[in-house]
C-alpha cells in the first residue's frame, strides 16, 4: 500500500512542506503543529525515505522535515538524494538525541540542521520559518565548531578564486561573516550596510552557490576550498 499522502489544496503564496516519518503518531504530531499555520502548507507525507524522495521529485517542496531513522532510506541518505534532485528544497532532520557527530554528517549531507523530537510547537515553527528565510537554526558557536571540524576533516580541493563561482568582492565579505554564524543584522553593522542590502547579498550568495540556506553556503564554501582555517579566512 502506498503511504504517500497528498494535500488537495494548494496556495501558491504559501511555503510548501512535506514530512517523512515511519511512525504514524509522530507524523500526526508534526501535522497537528503545522496545519493551519499562516504562510505554511503541508502538501505531502511519507512513511519512509524512498517515499519522501519521490514526493520531493514530484512536488519540489520548499522544505522537507525528515526523521533520521526510516526504513528503505534513512534520513541522511534521503537528504543526500533529495539535494541531488531538488537542491532548492531545504531539509531539517528530526532526531531523538543531540549529537555533534551527527550534526556534522547532516550538514555534509545538505541539511540546514536538525531538531529534536521533543521540540515544542513554538520551537518547531520558529525553526521552520528561519530555514525558509534562508537563516540558520544553529547558534553561531555551534556553526563555528562544526565548520572548524568540517574544514579540518575535508580533503579540500585547490582554492578557487571567488570570480570562478561568480561571487563579487562584497559577497565574499558577506560570506566570510555568514560562515562565522553572524546574523544579517550583525553583518550589516560590521560592513556598514542596511539589513535589507545584506539580505539581498545573502540571497545572491545562496543562488550562486546553488544552496538553500546560509549554513549550507558555508559548507559549500569549504567544499570549494574558499574557507581554509579556523578563522574562516577566505
Amino acid at each position: 500500500m502506498n503511504n504517500v499522502h497528498l494535500s488537495h489544496a494548494h496556495q501558491p503564496l504559501n511555503a510548501r512542506l512535506i514530512i517523512a516519518d515511519d511512525h504514524e503518531l509522530s507524523r500526526a504530531g508534526l501535522r497537528t503543529m503545522l496545519m493551519g499555520q499562516r504562510g505554511l502548507e503541508l502538501v505531502g507525507e511519507a512513511s519512509n525515505g524512498q517515499e519522501a524522495l519521490e514526493l520531493c521529485r514530484r512536488l519540489r517542496p520548499d522544505l522537507a522535515l525528515l526523521d533520521v531513522r526510516m526504513p528503505q532510506l534513512d534520513g541522511l541518505a534521503t537528504c543526500r538524494a533529495i539535494k541531488r534532485g531538488s537542491p532548492g528544497t531545504s531539509i531539517i532532520l528530526i532526531t531523538m538525541h543531540e549529537n555533534p557527530e551527527y550534526l556534522l554528517e547532516a550538514l555534509k549531507a545538505g541539511a540546514a540542521g536538525y531538531i529534536l523530537k521533543d521540540i515544542t510547537q513554538r520551537e518547531l515553527l520558529h525553526a521552520v520559518r528561519r530555514v525558509l528565510q534562508g537563516d540558520s537554526i544553529l547558534d553561531s558557536e555551534t556553526v563555528m565548531r562544526v565548520l572548524d571540524r568540517l574544514t579540518a576533516n575535508a580533503n579540500l580541493p585547490p582554492a578557487q578564486a571567488p570570480s570562478q563561482v561568480g561571487l563579487t568582492p562584497r559577497e565574499i565579505e558577506v560570506l566570510q561573516l555568514l560562515a562565522q554564524g553572524q546574523t544579517n543584522r550583525a553583518i550589516a553593522g560590521k560592513l556598514t550596510l542596511s539589513v535589507s542590502t545584506v539580505k539581498i547579498h545573502v540571497e545572491h550568495i545562496l543562488e550562486k552557490l546553488s544552496v538553500s540556506d546560509r549554513t549550507q553556503a558555508a559548507v559549500r564554501a569549504i567544499q570549494l576550498g574558499l574557507i581554509r582555517n579556523r578563522d574562516n579566512e577566505l
